[in-house]
């Protein structure tokens, strides 16, 4: 069974809760961080396959259909792909919160899904998010965890971006 790497992706692959970005909804709101695509390329090119993991709770409040998100992730694999960065697989959670279901994180349902079918090793493996929820999904599927933005004691690390986090992530790969 291999190692990967889970991302979360608002936050963490592009931009959201910002001046110019409040939600992405829409394709055109979709806006990759500086340094993402970079570091999703220098995964790829260390031999971890890299994984999207969102809770997408805008579908099932009707803040938009799941045709968007679709859209929005065809855009971001674009968007990457220009820049020499690929994505295995994307898994999202449309349920609104407090749905109860076992997908939407901090449960780690998308990530064990993910795990059964591309045969992942969740104990070798990573979770990258920028919020609590990441962190005890990422831990209760059995990864090591990585917080963007401040420290947190829930993490095994934590980083101010994804780009930054790499160095840390490719440490821990090669330990394994």
């Amino acid at each position: 069974m291999k190692q990967a790497v889970f991302l979360d992706r608002d936050g963490v692959i592009n931009e959201c809760s910002t001046d110019r970005v409040k939600h992405v909804n829409h394709p055109h709101q979709f806006l990759l961080l500086p340094g993402a695509a970079e570091a999703i390329r220098s995964l790829n090119e260390a031999g971890l396959p890299v994984y999207v993991v969102t809770n997408q709770g805008g579908v099932g409040l009707g803040f938009m259909k799941e045709a968007s998100l679709l859209a929005i992730h065809k855009r971001m694999t674009s968007l990457l792909a220009e820049q020499g960065a690929t994505l295995e697989d994307i898994a999202y959670c449309p349920h609104r919160p407090k749905s109860g279901c076992s997908c939407r994180k901090p449960s780690p349902g998308m990530l064990l899904h993910l795990a059964g079918e591309h045969g992942i090793d969740l104990s070798r493996s990573i979770m990258v998010g920028d919020r609590e929820t990441d962190m005890e999904a990422g831990k209760a599927a059995g990864c090591r965890t990585v917080r963007i933005g401040p420290f947190d004691p829930l993490a095994d690390h934590s980083a101010p971006s994804l780009a930054e986090a790499v160095p840390w992530i490719l440490e821990q790969a090669s330990l394994d």
